[in-house]
């Protein structure tokens, strides 16, 4: 066997070892891989319509660092909520409470519909995202 012939084969037999563990366990989910993410950042100026939202939840008892909760459509008519905060902790306990404290609010008070889940962004004081959750079933 010549020396191209032999190096052929290794490189073949070293790809093929490579690729062998290549598998599609762990790939996306394909029913949610049709979100497309949202930004990693936004302004830290919510809209008005937000504030206003966000007013109404701090006068009813919610977390008085949120100053911003706007309520979208998402992917499949499901609701996505972008809220923000002025408090940089970025925990999840903080986060757990908070979720709650804000759906609780929303299906409570303001008659939002959450069973077929929703989408939740949260983003801190300086408009980077802290928490991004996908709350469907």
């Amino acid at each position: 066997m010549n020396q191209i012939t032999r190096w052929t084969v290794f490189v073949c037999v070293g790809c093929a070892a490579l690729l062998s563990g290549c598998t599609t366990d762990g790939a996306p989910d394909p029913v949610r891989s049709r979100a497309v993410p949202g930004p990693t950042a936004t302004s830290t100026v919510a809209p008005a319509a937000a504030s206003r939202l966000a007013e109404r939840y701090r006068r009813s008892g919610g977390e008085k660092d949120v100053y911003g909760i706007q309520r979208s459509s998402g992917p499949d008519g499901v609701p996505l909520l972008i809220v923000r905060t002025r408090n940089p902790d970025e925990g999840a306990g903080i986060f757990d409470d908070l979720k709650e404290s804000i759906t609780g609010y929303l299906e409570r008070e303001e008659g939002l519909s959450l069973g077929r889940g929703y989408l939740m962004d949260v983003f801190g004081p300086d408009g980077g995202l802290q928490h991004r959750l996908d709350a469907r079933p």
